[in-house]
């Protein structure tokens, strides 16, 4: 009797000490706020970011800037918008309740003057708490030189916002609104990434540029590094495939995917640039490969590999 209660015993503490081998674990995860947009059908926004982020080995704590029904490219789209009142409740929630210890802060879509500024105020209650805080803001205002949003909002970016991000993630026509500078090759790339630099922003990825010379069924991305108060600088160039069909939130599974390979290797921007972008040509050309007739990125059917 003694010896299965003894046996019992250690038992218990076994899966005692397990249990708090597997909290320790789980507290020394990096933690990302995503506050992005938010689908029911569909991915993108939050849908794109948090499942390849989980899958990194983060804990994502996602705060929905809006909840549609589908993204805005299905001829019916239904839902609700967060104002920025909103989003400070849950951000004064998590603050009661000493749940504001984040690594991230990773913004995407945001529709309002009142909403951007709200994430100003964000990031600094997170910094308080962590001033470390890495804030990578993929500033979603529009493409091929349509906004998405209301134009007050690029001067918000531009004046308030940018000398907070750590690391942005603009497509073309977003870093010549950010900076006033016309991106048509290289040279003008690396000279609108400086800009940036110089307001304090120490990565920028743009993450599609075309321009004559390129090859017309290929993309560039340029990344670009300034560390420290010496001004040491990286910048690369990547050339990758354009595909036919264009895929709605590829931008956010992409600021997700950069940020992840930022984390694991901080100081090697050609590694994160390469890793980041074969992962996104691998879900593009699975989604092209499914033939879906809306067009929806095949997330869950990229990472799934199929067993003999």
């Amino acid at each position: 009797m003694l010896r299965s209660l003894v046996g019992s015993e250690m038992c218990i503490r076994d899966r005692y000490q397990r249990r708090v081998r597997d909290l320790q674990i789980a507290m020394s995860l990096p933690r990302v706020l995503s506050v992005q947009s938010h689908v029911v059908h569909g991915y993108v926004g939050n849908k794109s970011a948090v499942f390849p982020l989980q899958l990194h080995g983060f804990e994502v704590d996602p705060i929905n800037s809006v909840q549609f029904s589908n993204h805005t490219g299905y001829p019916v789209c239904k839902g609700e918008v967060l104002d920025g009142e909103q989003l400070w409740a849950l951000v004064e929630g998590l603050q009661a309740n000493k749940l504001v210890s984040y690594s991230h802060l990773l913004t995407g879509y945001i529709g309002s003057v009142s909403f951007l500024r709200t994430i100003i105020r964000t990031v600094q209650q997170l910094r308080q708490e962590n001033p470390d805080l890495v804030y990578v803001c993929d500033p979603v205002m529009g493409d091929n030189g349509k906004l998405y949003v209301p134009e007050q909002l690029v001067n918000v970016y531009r004046e308030e916002l940018v000398k907070h991000a750590t690391i942005m993630t603009p497509n073309q026509f977003e870093i010549q609104l950010l900076t006033g500078i016309v991106v048509e090759n290289e040279r003008s790339a690396a000279r609108a990434c400086n800009a940036l630099h110089d307001k304090g922003v120490e990565v920028v990825l743009i993450t599609s540029l075309e321009y004559p010379g390129l090859e017309p069924d290929t993309l560039e991305l340029f990344a670009s590094h300034r560390a420290g108060d010496a001004g040491k600088q990286a910048q690369f160039r990547l050339i990758v495939p354009k595909h036919p069909n264009d895929y709605t939130g590829c931008g956010d599974l992409m600021a997700a995917l950069f940020l992840a390979h930022m984390h694991k290797t901080p100081n090697d921007l050609a590694s994160v640039l390469e890793h980041a972008a074969a992962t996104m040509q691998a879900v593009i050309q699975r989604t092209a490969d499914a033939s879906h007739p809306n067009r929806e990125l095949q997330l869950v059917t990229a990472h799934i590999t199929p067993t003999a």
